[in-house]
């Protein structure tokens, strides 16, 4: 009896040690494979990035479409060509989106959906659960009932218990195979922004797109809605002939390879490492990991013009984000970057200009949600002319911005730096 007491008291201290050398074991899975997703990337290349085209689309898992046709659209004008476009539509709508809340735009949409619907276009529409829970029961229901498919993205529902996390953040629409609009634009009243110098609410960027190009943001749509649905959509109706619409050239970043860094992520840093002379960066949630950070430094030490603008943390929807970002702004201006706080609304454009050449612009957020856990959609797009215009609306943004000063950032209170400090720690959840 004695032996067996003592046997059974051992038993909590070999569960702890259990427990302990599980912890340790999960641990260093969960390490190794956050290691082989975040390479520290080392390039050496002299060539203009005018050049690289076939390689930056190449390594971030794309394909170069020459000859397409791109219209940069601000604020509400964006919708305004989408319901357009959306009208005009005679035997395909695909649409897909992050945030849809109930609203006019939101009423405005759905009966624009409802009408092609009914009209016999086959409509299809992907929303992601979290985004879209305050969208209303009823919307959904005036969808399928005029012939719409209608899907949630990754709903709450025990079969989907491993990927609550993994989110559709990407927004885009494909009509009949023909035009595509991609960029950052929510299903939210405050996006109706119409005045191009000032806005209350929200002012962001998008694309319209015409060209060989639509296939694969068509092939962007095709990923999630198989997923979702089990359906697969095939023949002219989605994927018809496509000839040369302009001069163009774009490639596509949008897979998430298992294991490996997701082609938004390395289209981001490859574009950093390769800049030669300015480098502008537009995002609402900027929250580089240290590699970027290392990066993005390195770039401005050669004489770059690095410019980073993002809202102010009383402007932006998400003031945390804001301050998990300032606790890393002063290694980024101590390194030469420039930054600027938009202040008069959320700035939520996503885009980059590389050398008046090359630029970038969808749904990624310059963070590690995008850039390792959502479905993101970025287009890179070769033409000085839409570098030109999206450089122009910095210059102008700046107007309505202030520029961090690195000697008076260093000064900033203890209060603002116990902010920042806090809300960096959870970094990768926010």
């Amino acid at each position: 009896m004695p032996g067996n007491v003592l046997q059974f008291a051992s038993w909590p201290k070999a569960l702890a040690l259990g427990l302990l050398a599980l912890s340790v074991i999960l641990g260093l899975v969960i390490w190794s494979i956050r290691r082989h997703r975040d390479p520290r990337l080392e390039i050496d290349c002299d060539a203009p990035i005018g050049e690289l085209l076939p390689s930056i689309a190449g390594l971030s898992q794309g394909t170069v479409h020459e000859g397409n046709a791109v219209e940069l659209l601000a604020d509400n004008a964006f919708f305004e060509a989408m319901f357009e476009a959306i009208g005009n539509a005679t035997h395909s709508v695909h649409f897909e989106t992050f945030l849809w809340k109930e609203g006019r735009l939101g009423a405005r949409l759905a009966d624009a959906l409802v009408d092609r619907g009914r009209a016999g276009v086959a409509v299809r529409i992907l929303v992601d659960a979290d985004g879209g829970k305050a969208m209303g029961e009823e919307t959904p229901r005036r969808l399928r009932a005029a012939g719409c498919r209608f899907h949630f993205h990754h709903p709450r529902h025990i079969r989907n218990m491993g990927v609550f996390n993994d989110r559709d953040h990407r927004k885009l629409v494909v009509l009949d195979g023909r035009v595509a609009f991609v960029g950052g634009h929510c299903i939210v009243d405050g996006w109706m922004c119409a005045s191009a110098d000032r806005c209350d609410d929200v002012r962001d960027l998008g694309v319209r797109l015409e060209g060989p190009a639509v296939h694969a943001v068509q092939a962007v749509f095709a990923e999630n809605w198989i997923e979702d649905s089990g359906e697969l959509f095939l023949g002219d109706a989605y994927f018809p002939q496509l000839r040369r619409a302009g001069e163009v050239a774009v490639h596509v970043a949008s897979i998430k390879a298992e294991g490996s860094p997701p082609a938004v992520k390395i289209l981001h840093h490859l574009v950093i490492c390769v800049a030669r002379e300015r480098l502008w960066i537009q995002n609402p949630y900027f929250l580089p990991d240290d590699e970027a950070i290392e990066a993005l430094c390195a770039t401005a030490r050669r004489g770059v013009d690095v410019r980073v603008m993002v809202p102010s943390a009383q402007a932006s929807d998400m003031p945390m984000v804001q301050h998990a970002a300032h606790h890393k702004f002063q290694a980024l201006l101590d390194g030469g970057v420039r930054i600027f706080e938009y202040q008069d609304c959320l700035l939520h454009q996503k885009v980059m200009t590389v050398d008046g050449a090359w630029c970038a612009i969808g749904s990624s957020n310059f963070d590690d949600r995008s850039f390792e856990t959502n479905d993101e959609i970025t287009l890179g797009i070769r033409d000085p002319a839409m570098a030109l215009k999206l450089e122009e609306v910095f210059q102008r943004d700046m107007q309505h911005a202030v520029e961090l000063d690195a000697a008076q950032w260093a000064r900033r209170g203890l209060w603002h730096r116990g902010k920042d400090g806090f809300f960096h720690v959870f970094n990768e959840l926010l």
